[in-house]
């Protein structure tokens, strides 16, 4: 669904080719499903979606995406060929036919006209760069998180979102979810007094920078390493980098590994905050806590977790992964993965009775998907759009940079700049590779 006269064109060509069996240029099917059979949306109501990156992330994601009536996933592009592979038998097994078209170069993909919008779950190095480029080929984009390697990719994309006037959804997820929706609620109610100290989650910052062993390189056709590296600097082909072990590299990862949840975590204070159009003004690293603070006096404190996946001194741990805690003058709300929530005083329990029950996982992407997809068709801002991703990222990003830097940072949300540090200042932004340079 591109802009609606493209929409009513690429209509009438379905139900033209529908009608008369003709091609229209490229890999048309007709099945039940693009005739509105079996329960599915007919052509003309129905959002294409092709995937650019299909890792156990996204392979999650399109487990929730694929049943849904009005959505069909028509092509895959990923640089490595098991990869492609499977994600064409997830999906050609759900809608029962062979009609999922495979690529190897994302570029091919996004120049098909009958794409609507697309899935990224590439590694965090390609996440902003591939967003951009397929919010120019008329797509609307879901992107997995962190959206931007630096200060300078979340503004570039953020930017390019809203002149290209695309849907975007960070794949923030928990924006979404019925608990943490809950606990920000009770947050903005004054019912915990006034806000003052909002904390988050996040793992323990670290930096790799050594090189794997380098292996032989693969045929391209079986791993494309030189476009799974893309905007990323050259190293060696190593088969760990392409099964996940790319991470903590500072090559491509976000943020010493900060965003990984700090993206959720941190994204959850800012909202509770009402800080979506801003950020915290000062950060400093401390032991094993990052402090922030805005503008309006609240203090962020990013605890930084040795164990995130096990113990988690000072949280409630029954609450689950991905904790974040709002306190005020007169009470406090903690909640986590787990979908319940732990409140003081008890008396405020009562406000929570709209979550009662409701226990979905941290990690469940249906309603955030379907926020999406709602979007796609009424051209509203989605629950997690290029804007809130903005300023809850570069907020990770800029407490990343205190810690790496081992000292206090000033920032101007306004000019989006450290205040006085050069030093800090160049680390907004890192070198492209050729030709992926913006």
């Amino acid at each position: 669904m591109q802009t609606k006269s493209h929409e009513l064109t690429r209509r009438e060509l379905i139900r033209r080719s529908i009608v008369t069996g003709a091609a229209v240029g490229v890999p048309w099917f007709v099945s039940g499903r693009a005739c509105g059979l079996a329960g599915a949306a007919a052509a003309s109501e129905r959002i294409t979606l092709g995937v650019i990156g299909i890792g156990p992330r996204v392979t999650y994601n399109l487990r929730g995406i694929l049943p849904q009536a009005d959505v069909q996933c028509v092509a895959i592009a990923d640089v490595q060929a098991s990869r492609r592979e499977a994600g064409k038998k997830l999906v050609d097994d759900h809608y029962g036919n062979q009609d999922c078209v495979l690529y190897r170069d994302f570029r091919e993909l996004l120049a098909r006209p009958d794409i609507d919008a697309v899935l990224i779950g590439t590694g965090d190095r390609w996440h902003a760069l591939a967003s951009m480029l397929a919010a120019k080929a008329g797509k609307d984009i879901y992107s997995e998180k962190p959206c931007g390697l630096t200060i300078g990719l979340c503004q570039a994309l953020d930017d390019t979102i809203r002149e290209t006037k695309r849907v975007f959804q960070a794949g923030t997820q928990r924006r979404s979810v019925a608990n943490f929706q809950a606990a920000i609620r009770l947050a903005k109610s004054g019912k915990l007094g006034k806000i003052h100290t909002l904390f988050a989650s996040v793992y323990t910052p670290s930096i790799e920078t050594a090189w794997l062993p380098g292996e032989p390189t693969p045929p391209r056709d079986v791993v494309d390493w030189d476009l799974w590296l893309g905007p990323a600097p050259w190293r060696p082909y190593n088969r760990a980098y392409v099964a996940g072990g790319w991470r903590g590299q500072w090559d491509f990862d976000s943020g010493a590994r900060l965003l990984d949840w700090g993206a959720h975590t941190v994204d959850l204070c800012q909202w509770a905050n009402g800080a979506d159009d801003t950020m915290p003004v000062a950060y400093e690293p401390g032991e094993n806590t990052i402090t922030a603070q805005y503008a309006n006096g609240v203090k962020l404190v990013l605890d930084c977790l040795k164990t995130p996946f096990g113990e988690r001194p000072g949280w409630v741990q029954a609450l689950g992964t991905c904790p974040v805690r709002f306190v005020g003058d007169e009470g406090w709300v903690e909640t986590g993965d787990g979908g319940g929530i732990e409140v003081h005083p008890a008396s405020l329990k009562a406000e929570l009775k709209d979550a009662t029950g409701k226990r979905e996982s941290g990690l469940d992407v249906a309603a955030h998907s379907r926020n999406f997809f709602d979007c796609i068709k009424s051209r509203g801002q989605t629950a997690a759009n290029s804007r809130v991703m903005r300023h809850s990222h570069i907020a990770c990003h800029a407490a990343a940079l205190s810690w790496i830097l081992k000292r206090k940072l000033e920032f101007d949300p306004v000019k989006e700049e450290f205040i006085g540090d050069d030093e800090a200042n160049g680390l907004r932004h890192r070198p492209a590779r050729r030709p992926w340079a913006l």
